[in-house]
């Protein structure tokens, strides 16, 4: 059993949190740098109205295309980051650095975010001289229609976050012209046109504290954390896909992470990571491992490293690793099948 510890929200100075916005602005773009900007923003408009175009809000076949879409090889996938920050934007005054803000990894934010949203090509770009960095901003409309499992948790955990994606009417993806990678991507309802469809507000449904749960059926809901229409049925990792995960989950309750990396960020960190769903976890699990073997978490109540003892350690890293080979398992087969298809002219 782990000792209580107290995990510090953002592991700040560990190896987990990758700072992205925290530098001083850089020199205004050059005429080149203007020009692949907006040739990104128009090319990134184009493809997600195709391949995420306006439908009705609760349309589950339109949301697993735009997902499948996102998720693959995708144009908006090779503009991201290693790193993305995500979220709301609660104040159009704020600046990035001071704005509480998720991270993922590119897995994550095209396989279960953005899909979430439909768009229709319309956009704009400008330059935000305090950022050093590119705003590009897409008119769009949320899915709030779709089915409680559709949802990476349940946003109506928090009823300002949950009217702000109901309302939301842009997106905006933030482009470095010094890395040429979107390093921040946000939803807004502060856009200056109405959303692209007048979506009707669902009133939330009741939040029982649950970030997992099963449905009826006795199936681990949210369905899209377990991979559920990003990897093939077929995929024979599947299924030790969630047994591993539920090994380290375990190990991760009993570390005490899952007070600070879950959704309703109790530590109310800037920059926070979430380990709650097997999705989540796989997209960080490299980074958990690192700063568990470095010494770099946990933290105690004010926030110096308290490393693990090292049966506790070693339990963790056991636990870690042996999910991290499931998930490496479960792309590298989807990347092969992916191949084979091309290869037929089947993909």
């Amino acid at each position: 059993m782990f000792a209580k510890r107290v995990w510090a929200a953002a592991w700040a100075a560990s190896a987990l949190v990758v700072s992205v916005c925290d530098a001083a602005p850089a020199a205004d773009p050059t005429p080149q740098q203007w020009k692949e900007a907006r040739s990104v923003a128009a090319e990134l408009a184009q493809e997600l109205a195709q391949r995420c175009p306006l439908t009705a809000p609760g349309d589950q076949g339109a949301f697993d295309a735009c997902k499948q879409g996102l998720f693959g090889e995708s144009t908006l996938r090779d503009k991201l980051g290693a790193i993305v920050l995500w979220g709301r934007q609660r104040d159009v005054n704020a600046t990035i650095a001071n704005t509480p803000l998720t991270q993922f990894a590119p897995d994550v934010l095209t396989g279960m975010y953005l899909p979430l949203f439909m768009f229709n090509g319309r956009h704009s770009i400008d330059y935000v001289e305090r950022e050093g960095l590119f705003q590009i901003r897409l008119a769009t409309a949320f899915r709030n229609r779709l089915a409680p499992g559709q949802f990476p948790y349940p946003f109506w955990h928090d009823a300002q976050k949950w009217s702000t994606y109901q309302g939301a009417n842009e997106v905006l993806l933030w482009w470095d012209p010094a890395q040429s990678k979107i390093k921040v991507a946000q939803f807004t309802m502060f856009g200056l046109q109405p959303p692209l469809a007048a979506v009707q507000p669902v009133a939330p449904p009741s939040f029982d504290g649950r970030w997992m749960w099963a449905d009826e059926a006795g199936h681990s809901q949210p369905k899209v954390t377990l991979f559920d229409g990003l990897y093939r049925p077929e995929n024979p990792y599947l299924g030790r896909l969630d047994t591993a995960y539920k090994q380290l989950a375990l190990r991760l309750r009993q570390g005490q992470c899952d007070h600070c990396h879950v959704p309703n960020n109790p530590d109310k960190s800037k920059r926070l990571v979430l380990l709650q769903t097997p999705a989540h976890a796989a997209a960080e699990i490299q980074r958990l491992l690192k700063a568990v073997r470095e010494d770099r978490m946990p933290r105690d109540e004010t926030g110096i490293e308290d490393p693990l003892d090292e049966r506790t350690k070693r339990a963790l890293l056991e636990d870690g690793e042996a999910f991290a080979r499931v998930v490496e398992q479960a792309r590298r087969w989807e990347s092969q099948a992916r191949d084979a298809r091309l290869a037929k002219g089947t993909y």
